[in-house]
């Protein structure tokens, strides 16, 4: 049982050490509201959202402000609409108005973002779901508050290469729609593998089809504190050093254990998950790159940088899954090198490159994350990186996945200002070598023999 003394031992890491819940997320099933007239779909999905939803936001900052824990976004996922909108939408334009009723919902209901304009194609794609992403440009620069999500592989199927083909071409479309933005609209775009259907976390969440009518879901964050603590220990000896996070990590999960429980019963939805993510910020001190320093590297980037990566994520993975039963999502680092001063600082001093972020999705979430690019990257090679971010993920039975960002009219050595938690980005290089000849093929990579366990 959690009290609240557990809470108030955290005060510490709230007050000084950025502690917070990253997010409350309420995954609500939209199978319900499918109908073959268009409008009535999106009245249904309005209508649900509100009344499932009405009461998130003000739960939210009532828990926070009661036990002194900020909990700094509420979301919404829903189900892919790929799989919503199949019987009323014959055409892109018809997706964009399931958009707008989602952005207009949120908006309404007063929450950071909705996820879920998605679609599942890791094995081939349905007239409905490639009609979903050929309008994710349109729909990125016609709304504000949607997130989307298209999932192009996984270990037991393979990848699918025209999706693939086609998500490099419908980034650099996104770019182009949202140029007067800094090609904003990219940052609300992820391509994954082995898209958990339970994620927290934008831009991925969903709610999955084997999810109940609507859940709870939490992302917990600190990198700021598991930090601090590691300045206390510095120089100790590697097992002290795991024991040190793997105990920061237990307390922190079991502040979200209790949000999430609070939540849960104020809302009348199930509890769903707790994502053991630690999802850094823009802020000063709220950096896993700042947590790799502490534990010896000059930059990430440097050597050990990987292996350094991979005990961070294990520690924390085995600490919070002590402080609770229901462990899901992404569970591990993020690396957007955007959203953390330290990776930011890592790309300036030349110590980290997008190769290296690749290196290093080996062993934590995400993979290439909030990444900006030349304006002139080709489609081909945006596709060629999401292949091999897919391709990691494929053989590693892990979720991996590629938010990049092709900034219109701007080149190596530029800086985007994307705002909030979205933070700033030096524009990284990419190789200059062509992949347009493999990315041209069509058809699918398949799954790779271990994945064959029936």
């Amino acid at each position: 049982m959690i009290n609240i003394s557990e809470v108030l031992e955290t005060n510490k890491m709230i007050l000084e050490e950025n502690l917070d819940v990253r997010t409350v997320t309420m995954g609500i099933s939209l199978l319900d509201c499918a109908d073959k007239s268009l409008k009535t779909t999106c009245d249904n999905i309005y209508a649900k959202l509100l009344r499932l939803a009405g009461n998130l936001v003000r739960t939210g900052d009532e828990i926070a402000r009661e036990f002194g824990v900020p909990i700094v976004n509420k979301r919404i996922s829903v189900t892919p609409i790929a799989i919503v909108g199949s019987s009323c939408c014959r055409t892109a334009k018809d997706f964009v108005r399931i958009a707008k009723t989602l952005d207009r919902a949120a908006k309404k209901l007063g929450v950071n973002f909705i996820g879920g304009y998605s679609a599942i194609v890791s094995k081939g794609m349905t007239p409905a779901d490639e009609l979903l992403i050929r309008s994710i440009p349109e729909a990125m620069a016609a709304t504000e508050r949607i997130c989307s999500s298209v999932n192009v592989g996984s270990t037991k199927t393979g990848i699918d290469m025209d999706a693939v083909r086609l998500m490099g071409e419908v980034i650099k479309e996104t770019a182009r729609l949202t140029k007067e933005r800094d090609s904003l609209g990219c940052a609300k775009v992820v391509v994954l593998c082995n898209a958990p259907d339970d994620n927290p976390f934008m831009a991925g969440a969903f709610h999955g089809v084997s999810e109940g009518d609507a859940v709870i879901n939490v992302g917990v964050s600190g990198p700021g504190v598991v930090n601090h603590v590691l300045k206390s220990v510095r120089g100790a000896d590697f097992g002290t050093l795991c024991e040190t996070i793997k105990k920061t990590a237990f307390k922190i999960t079991r502040v979200g254990q209790l949000v999430a429980q609070e939540a849960s019963q104020r809302l009348g939805v199930p509890f769903g998950i707790i994502d053991l993510s630690l999802a850094p910020t823009p802020a000063v001190g709220d950096s896993v790159a700042d947590i790799l320093k502490e534990i010896g590297l000059e930059h990430p980037g440097a050597p050990g940088t990987t292996a350094a990566l991979a005990l961070l994520n294990d520690q924390v993975k085995k600490g919070g899954v002590m402080a609770s039963s229901y462990v899901g999502g992404l569970s591990g680092a993020f690396i957007p090198v955007s959203e953390d001063q330290g990776m930011i600082d890592a790309v300036n001093a030349g110590a980290l490159t997008i190769e290296k972020l690749e290196a290093m999705t080996c062993v934590c979430s995400v993979g290439l994350d909030m990444i900006a690019v030349p304006g002139d990257t080709t489609a081909a090679t945006i596709s060629g990186i999401i292949a091999d971010e897919a391709a990691i993920g494929m053989v590693n039975q892990k979720t991996t996945a590629v938010r990049i960002i092709p900034v219109e009219g701007k080149k190596v050595g530029d800086t985007v200002e994307f705002g909030g938690l979205l933070g700033y980005a030096p524009v990284m290089e990419v190789s200059k070598f062509s992949c347009e000849a493999m990315i041209s093929r069509r058809g699918r990579i398949p799954a790779p023999i271990h994945s064959f366990k029936n």
